[in-house]
């Protein structure tokens, strides 16, 4: 004993001694750190886990690096794999992580899913700058927000803690970088579903489907790996102005496949197919000359529909919405959505039209007006409008009738005495006519006063030879004046010699002897001839004075007759003449 210690005294200590003396007490333990081994749970002490790694000393490990719900489920005895972080701390013990130790399994099995291309399972458990964490089995890995979905997400929160399949994209050990896609396995499936789907395809097949996408012409439907056109006409038999009124993205329909394509891969679906058609046996359900009530939809420049159930509408043309108010806009007589009463006009199921009327669900105020003031009444009103053609005067019940220029006066042209009268002027007249039907009353002015020429034009006989004053001489013949009725001769009929076809031979206020050809009773005016009395006196002067066998030249003729005439004349005047010295 005193040898073995004088022995030691007397040694010198050096450093060569004392760094052989530690690898030998230590020996070669700290290569394992940063290793992962397997160690036995001595005991649970509190929140820690003492574990014997087979070293000189042992570790601990926090209960909550097991996993939630697994920290009653360890006893001793137990063999668990642990990280060695640090061979002995300042307490002597083994620093171990159970957590790491899980991370470099998972590593090792990820990179042999990655080398492979295999898919890995995962779950999302947080979000970060650009995208979000996924723990894939212990190691995190980064899913870039463009890789969550095939289509932008707007709620993550029905994705975050639900296990799912991941594509890795990307691995760096050394940085501890893995990054991930999520919309590359969604491609995948998607493709292989779209290969089924378009195998078996056929039209009239039902699907249920997502909307993927809402236009303005309709929706595009994911059919599950493919995507279908659900055009806006064919979502319901229902007008439908915009596919966003019956549709939103992320909905599930069901439709039917309406038409397909297989060349082009082209899918056209329908909603309302599914559904029965409301247009059938549309005739028997809104029969012709039935009222009903429905709603406006839509107003055009041309008239206003009216739906009457669901998927039935009907058009009410601007010229069925009022009795009175024409050439006014639809809009300013209803109003989109109002409840209004109609009366069916028309129905063509076919072409899927029904024809209504909303003023047929009123009083025709001309069936009032005739009912009221029968044809012969006199009424008085403003009025409204002046034209070529005549008066417009305003009449009980909203409505015009109209005066013609041939109905304002008896004596006077229709442009002159339409003349007399100014807009707003409060005028009586009769009722000359009423159509319903046309929607017309006829007045007339001229006819409150008795015809002045009544008397006139009935002593007047078409054939009649009279006397002429010459009112106006115009280039193709003259106007003249019979007993106060105008009349007109023709250029061609101012004489039998052509040469004496001349207006201008004529003075205004010369009388002229004439032959009455036509009687217009209706616009009181004649129409004469002096070549017809020409022709005439010449047949009466053949008669009278001459025959086939009696040798007289036809100038002789005429002369005894203008002879016999002139004297006749002369003595009708000296008569006169002898009446005026009486008197």
């Amino acid at each position: 004993m005193t040898n073995f210690a004088a022995s030691t005294i007397d040694a010198p200590m050096t450093d060569e001694n004392f760094e052989e003396l530690l690898a030998e007490s230590l020996g070669e333990d700290d290569r394992f750190e940063g290793k992962v081994l397997s160690g036995t749970i001595i005991r649970v002490d509190g929140d820690v886990a003492v574990i014997d790694v087979g070293l000189k000393s042992e570790g601990r490990v926090p209960l909550k690096e097991f996993g939630q719900g697994k920290e009653g489920d360890l006893s001793a005895g137990d063999v668990v794999d642990v990280f060695i972080e640090r061979f002995e701390d300042r307490d002597g013990m083994i620093r171990l992580s159970r957590e790491k130790a899980r991370r470099e399994e998972a590593w090792t099995l990820l990179e042999k899913s990655f080398e492979a291309t295999e898919r890995v399972n995962g779950v999302i458990f947080g979000r970060v700058k650009g995208g979000f964490i996924v723990d894939l089995q212990g190691a995190v890995a980064f899913l870039p927000g463009s890789q969550v979905d095939i289509r932008p997400v707007r709620d993550i929160a029905p994705l975050m803690g639900t296990p799912q399949p991941f594509q890795i994209l990307k691995m760096d050990r050394a940085r501890n970088n893995i990054v991930v896609s999520r919309r590359a396995v969604l491609e995948e499936t998607r493709a292989e579903a779209r290969a089924e789907l378009i195998s078996g395809l056929k039209e009239g097949d039902i699907l249920e489907g997502v909307v993927k996408n809402i236009t303005d012409y309709g929706a595009f439907v994911d059919l599950g790996g493919v995507d279908g056109l659900l055009h806006v006409t064919d979502i319901a038999w229902r007008r439908i102005n915009h596919p966003s009124e019956a549709l939103q993205v992320g909905q599930t329909v069901k439709v039917q496949v309406i038409r397909f394509n297989s060349e082009t891969q082209r899918i056209s679906l329908g909603m309302k197919q599914l559904e029965s058609d409301p247009w059938d046996g549309i005739a028997a359900k809104y029969p012709v000359g039935a009222k009903f009530t429905g709603r406006v939809t839509n107003i055009t420049d041309y008239g206003a529909f009216v739906e009457l159930e669901p998927g039935v509408e009907g058009l009410v043309h601007v010229s069925e919405m009022s009795w009175t108010k024409k050439n006014i806009h639809p809009g300013k007589i209803v109003s989109t959505s109002q409840e209004v009463e109609v009366m069916v006009l028309d129905t063509d199921s076919e072409k899927r039209r029904i024809s209504l009327g909303l003023k047929q669900c009123g009083n025709n105020p001309w069936d009032a007006f005739l009912a009221e003031t029968p044809i012969g009444s006199v009424v008085e009103g403003e009025i409204k409008n002046i034209t070529e053609f005549g008066l417009f005067i305003g009449l009980q019940g909203d409505i015009d009738g109209m005066a013609h220029l041939s109905d304002l006066s008896w004596d006077k042209p229709g442009e002159e005495a339409i003349a007399e009268y100014n807009k707003g002027d409060v005028v009586k007249a009769k009722v000359l006519d009423v159509d319903v039907e046309k929607e017309r009353i006829s007045l007339g002015i001229k006819q409150l006063t008795e015809d002045p020429f009544e008397g006139t034009l009935s002593s007047l006989k078409r054939g009649a030879i009279v006397t002429c004053t010459v009112t106006k001489i115009v280039d193709n013949g003259i106007e003249v004046n019979v007993d106060g009725m105008p009349g007109f001769i023709r250029k061609a009929e101012l004489s039998r010699d052509r040469s004496e076809q001349r207006p201008d031979r004529f003075a205004t206020g010369e009388k002229v002897d004439a032959k009455i050809t036509q009687i217009d009773s209706a616009s009181r005016r004649l129409t004469l001839s002096v070549k017809a009395l020409e022709v005439a006196d010449e047949k009466q002067a053949l008669a009278d004075f001459g025959s086939s066998d009696s040798g007289a030249s036809l100038g002789d003729i005429l002369g005894a007759a203008l002879q016999e005439r002139k004297a006749a004349a002369e003595e009708a005047a000296a008569k006169d003449d002898g009446e005026g010295d009486k008197s």
